[in-house]
């Protein structure tokens, strides 16, 4: 069984403070961590600054970014098709590798259809284009019927699935399609700065069934709820 909170070890704010100032990080991995971070989110401009500045080696090629960062744009402003061309040029079997992925590009092509309000092209590029892709898989099917579900409403944006019409479904699309062009060139597919936060909330899920302790309640400010307030 878990410990009640009486039982739970309970750490002061003044102990807690203590452990951290101990912690020394040394500035060098720091650099590291922020460029690692620049590259893989394709800030080419801030890497060559931050290059500059700190002395720190971006360990690759700042001008091959330049594609890929592209891609994702046109992605991010709703240009999929134009992606599409773009990572066939760069390298065909991205797409020929992964169905998921280029079913989830063609999905926000139709996205884009709906958005634009042409209604029989939108039903016509599902028939044709995503649902060969979703004869034997239905968690895509599922995802396309939940798609063309939009053109049942009046204003889709508005509608219980009208999340998908958000930009928010861009930068989704748009992440998923960096990742996989990360992987082909054998670069992380993620920067290591969001690997250490999703270490760092699962320790802290460790810990909170153990001990009252300063928990980090926001992550943008590093704001602790501190014992006893």
């Amino acid at each position: 069984m878990p410990p009640t909170t009486a039982s739970k070890k309970s750490i002061s704010n003044e102990q807690w403070e203590a452990k951290l100032a101990a912690v020394k990080v040394a500035k060098e991995d720091m650099n590291k961590l922020v460029m690692n971070f620049l590259v893989t989110e394709g800030y080419v401009d801030a890497a060559r600054t931050f290059e500059q500045e700190s002395g720190t080696a971006p360990g690759v090629q700042l001008g091959g970014i330049t594609d890929r960062m592209q891609v994702r744009q046109a992605v991010q402003s709703g240009q999929v098709e134009a992606a599409i061309d773009k990572v066939n040029d760069m390298n065909p079997e991205i797409l020929e590798e992964q169905a998921a992925l280029f079913f989830h590009l063609q999905q926000q092509r139709l996205i884009e259809l709906i958005r634009q309000g042409q209604t029989e092209a939108a039903l016509a590029f599902a028939q044709e284009y995503l649902a060969p892709q979703c004869e034997d898989d239905e968690a895509l099917l599922e995802e396309l019927e939940r798609t063309v579900s939009l053109l049942a409403f009046e204003q889709p944006a508005t509608s219980p699935v009208g999340g998908l019409m958000d930009v928010a479904q861009r930068q989704k699309t748009a992440s998923e399609l960096n990742a996989a062009i990360l992987a082909s060139q054998g670069q992380e597919k993620e920067p290591r700065l969001l690997l250490l936060l999703k270490m760092m909330l699962w320790a802290q899920g460790q810990l909170d069934e153990k001990a009252s302790y300063p928990r980090l309640t926001d992550l943008a400010t590093a704001r602790l709820s501190l014992v006893g307030s």
